[in-house]
């Protein structure tokens, strides 16, 4: 198993990373009955998308030699009805200032963040877009 998940009332669980230990709440979001004091179970799949595209980019970084020490990655979720689901998971990846990267690096980045795990989970309807910031 991978995590065991406890619902703790008021529309919020816990739930347990076996392995490690961690711990995550979640809350039901406020346009849904809940509290928002917590990511949303659907946040985390955005969430889990940009986690999952900066990490494997930091794989391939560094069998390339590329320093990506500050790179930062913004999720936005954006939700349709009818049904209620993820329509559109935006990435916004902003790269170190003063790092330089050439146009093969760049490519090799650009496929990675289309191609990882996480967004080849997805349903092909949920529209990824994800954009990149250079410097």
């Amino acid at each position: 198993m991978t995590a065991k998940v406890i619902y703790k009332g008021n529309l919020r669980t816990e739930a347990t990373h076996l392995r490690s230990g961690s711990m995550i709440e979640t809350d039901a979001p406020v346009d849904n009955k809940g509290k928002g004091e917590r990511f949303s179970p659907t946040d985390l799949v955005a969430t889990a998308l940009a986690t999952c595209i900066v990490t494997t980019i930091g794989i391939a970084a560094e069998g390339h030699n590329m320093d990506l020490l500050g790179m930062t990655c913004e999720a936005e979720k954006i939700m349709a009805s009818n049904p209620r689901r993820i329509a559109e998971i935006k990435i916004s990846i902003t790269f170190p200032n003063g790092q330089v990267y050439n146009d093969q690096q760049k490519r090799l980045m650009q496929h990675i963040a289309e191609t990882c795990p996480v967004g080849l989970s997805l349903h092909p309807d949920t529209k990824q877009t994800v954009s990149f910031s250079w410097n």
